[in-house]
């Protein structure tokens, strides 16, 4: 059935969403009805299956547009200039800021897979591949310029995948650390995980360019 069009129905459809992931993510997805999420929006459940037909169309609809906001925050975020340091702080950068202001959809994201149907679930599944070879390219490329000391390109990913999104478990805005000393924090990690340092890279291109000389 087609969806509502115009503002309103824009606007409800955007309160489905957010309200649909904030109580997914405290409560699971089995344990949510359409019965419930509507008495949170405030409209009758029934009005919600002229935006989602199904409470699966409603899951899908949040993983895969969490995945493609993702690529796209970091397609903005991308340097055009810079090495593999360079283009792995800006990574590490956006992956923290983008997840900490979707701490719901994240959540979602992460727990809810198993909920999908295999046809929906590889849909997903590509889409985070692909992100992911974002990551594995900037290593692959700073383990080629000597930049990096890795012993397994994959693994340190999926390693600096979870850590990074890891950071919505237990950061809250109003603590002791803000958002930018987070960052910088992970950062550092990040760095010594793949054994280079913040100015590694100034050195490196510096050395090359005598090199050239």
């Amino acid at each position: 059935m087609a969806r509502t069009t115009g503002s309103d129905g824009e606007k409800t459809e955007a309160a489905i969403r957010e309200v649909a992931a904030a109580l997914i993510a405290r409560h699971g997805y089995e344990a949510v009805s359409m019965r419930q999420l509507g008495q949170q929006v405030g409209v009758q459940a029934a009005a919600l299956y002229r935006y989602f037909p199904t409470k699966e169309d409603l899951l899908f609809t949040l993983m895969r547009e969490h995945m493609e906001a993702l690529l796209a925050a970091w397609d903005a975020a991308r340097p055009a200039a810079g090495g593999p340091v360079a283009r792995l702080a800006a990574f590490v950068k956006n992956h923290i800021a983008f997840h900490i202001a979707r701490r719901h959809s994240t959540h979602v994201s992460n727990m809810e897979l198993r909920s999908l149907s295999p046809e929906r679930l590889t849909q997903v599944l590509k889409l985070r591949a692909a992100y992911e070879k974002e990551l594995r390219a900037i290593l692959r490329e700073g383990a080629e310029a000597g930049v990096f000391d890795l012993d397994d390109i994959g693994l340190t990913a999926m390693a600096l995948i979870q850590m990074i999104t890891g950071v919505i478990v237990w950061f809250r805005p109003d603590e002791r650390l803000p958002v930018a000393g987070v960052t910088a924090t992970y950062l550092r990690m990040t760095m010594r995980l793949v054994g280079a340092t913040m100015d590694m890279e100034e050195r490196h291109v510096h050395a090359y360019a005598e090199l050239r000389t």
